[in-house]
């Protein structure tokens, strides 16, 4: 079983890998918010998030819902929950994930169906370096429609249209976010305290309000 490892991102992919031992895998650390399992027809990636990983996803998570409640829209924040499907030999853990639209679909659910159950309406990704395993092509067959990416500098904000993903400027799921508004909280986040920085958010998501 080869493998190839990426230690600024702690990343591990395997090639062969079964789907019986992805689910093992799986199921092994259901309670657990770390490692985090890509799985692609064979391709398994496995990650562990640095600190700077989990800061800067725990702050983008807190701007999405601090943003949706100034605006009155109702958002579901379903972290790093395991998606899969065996029928198409798919499935991953997201760095957080939401449901915009879709909301009151899952509202509740304790298990997803995704044979039955819509995907999430956002995905967000923490890449600081170059991911081992390319995630867009399962999440476009899963029919996630929309994917946010940070890279450690900016936020690159990308739309599923016919089975690709193509770059857009402002969100579709929560219109008032744009890739440089993302982008410069972000990057906010990382000289303000946690409740100066959530303030700042607050109080642009209550001018748009206004």
């Amino acid at each position: 079983m080869d493998t190839v490892k990426s230690p600024a991102e702690q990343r591990i992919i395997l090639h062969n890998v079964s789907w019986e031992t992805y689910e093992r895998l799986i199921a092994d650390h259901e309670d657990s918010s770390a490692p985090r399992f890509a799985y692609d027809q064979g391709e398994l990636e496995i990650m562990s998030p640095s600190p700077d990983h989990e800061r800067t996803n725990r702050r983008i998570s807190q701007l999405v819902m601090a943003v949706a409640d100034e605006l009155g829209i109702e958002v579901e924040d379903f972290g790093s929950t395991t998606f899969r499907r065996e029928d198409v030999e798919r499935g991953f853990e997201p760095d957080s994930c939401f449901y915009v639209q879709n909301e009151e679909r899952v509202r509740g659910k304790a298990r997803f169906d995704l044979t039955v159950d819509p995907p999430p309406d956002v995905i967000l990704e923490i890449d600081m370096t170059s991911p081992s395993l390319n995630k867009f092509p399962i999440y476009a067959r899963f029919g996630v429609p929309e994917v946010w990416r940070y890279d450690g500098e900016s936020v690159s904000i990308f739309e599923l249209r016919d089975d690709q993903y193509v770059q857009i400027l402002e969100s579709i799921a929560l219109p008032p976010l744009t890739s440089d508004i993302l982008s410069s909280f972000a990057r906010e986040s990382l000289t303000l305290s946690r409740s100066a920085w959530l303030r700042n958010v607050r109080e642009w998501a209550r001018e748009r309000a206004t």
